[in-house]
């Protein structure tokens, strides 16, 4: 009798260590796959960049034309030893989040009138789209006509380029919300406000930050137009300026840092997503 009441025991033993074995295998498989993705996207830059570094080490590519990475990485440090590149870090950072402020601001609140109210869209949405696509670089004597070549120039056209994909999309997202949600939100006594805050907004939020998204990686396209208008700092003028003495290596510091800055609003619009969207079952 002993014998079989330890065999019992040894069985249930086995059977509750099975679970915990399974956890530990469940959780060991999530931090691979978590740990994978967030390597795998940096995997094609590396394989570039050691291409790139192998490419200027055997000759293919010529000094004055592409300096090889290890090049470009002493010119970085040398400008961030000086102090000159946060300065003009800082002051394109300044620039960037003053014109997606003012053009995104204004963007969302003419994109949330025109989307709510059809009078509203029949009055401006014809001269914005109008407005829409005028090229930024076609506007350049323009401004400069009109507020000189101060940063208030700059400001303008950095906010027009970024006004219209958060207008658009603002539009599109109060358009699309489900009209089976509105009429059942009605039906449970929902009108006004009420059904905008918790109904209209909430359905149109993803397409919003679409637009947010996009404006964000767009605001340093915007912004390397903006600051060939005689500016005296900026990552655009350090490239201008490094142009002109031949600096190639300070050139590509600049472009690398026009592409690290729009990672970099890639991944707070992501965040912003992840955040306001975690609700919504495609963000969880």
């Amino acid at each position: 009798m002993s014998a079989i009441i330890t065999a019992a025991d040894s069985a249930t033993e086995q059977q509750s260590q099975r679970p915990q074995a399974g956890t530990a295998y469940e959780k060991s498989s999530q931090a691979a796959m978590i740990w994978k993705e967030r390597l795998l996207p940096w995997l094609l830059p590396v394989a570039l960049i050691l291409a790139w570094e192998f490419a200027a080490k055997v000759g293919w590519l010529s000094s004055r034309i592409l300096p090889e990475p290890w090049a470009v990485a002493r010119a970085a440090w040398s400008l961030a030893l000086s102090g000159e590149l946060w300065t003009h870090v800082r002051i394109s950072a300044w620039r960037a989040i003053s014109g997606f402020a003012v053009g995104g601001g204004l963007g969302l609140l003419l994109g949330l009138l025109t989307g709510t109210f059809k009078q509203a869209e029949t009055l401006l949405d014809t001269s914005i789209q109008m407005i829409r696509n005028i090229p930024a670089l076609a506007l350049i004597p323009l401004v400069i006509l009109w507020f000189g070549i101060d940063e208030s120039s700059k400001l303008f056209l950095v906010s027009i380029g970024v006004f219209f994909p958060v207008y658009l999309n603002t539009f599109h997202g109060i358009r699309s919300v489900d009209k089976g949600l509105i009429e059942m939100a009605k039906s449970y006594g929902l009108s006004g406000w009420p059904l905008y805050r918790d109904v209209i907004l909430p359905g149109a939020l993803p397409s919003i930050l679409v637009g947010v998204r996009f404006a964000l990686g767009l605001v340093w396209v915007l912004l390397i137009v903006a600051e060939t208008i005689s500016a005296q700092a900026g990552i655009g003028y350090m490239t201008m300026n490094a142009r002109e003495f031949l600096q190639t290596d300070v050139v590509l510091v600049g472009i690398l840092l026009y592409a690290l800055l729009g990672k970099l609003a890639d991944i707070l619009a992501r965040l912003l997503e992840r955040y306001w969207l975690r609700w919504h079952p495609g963000y969880q």
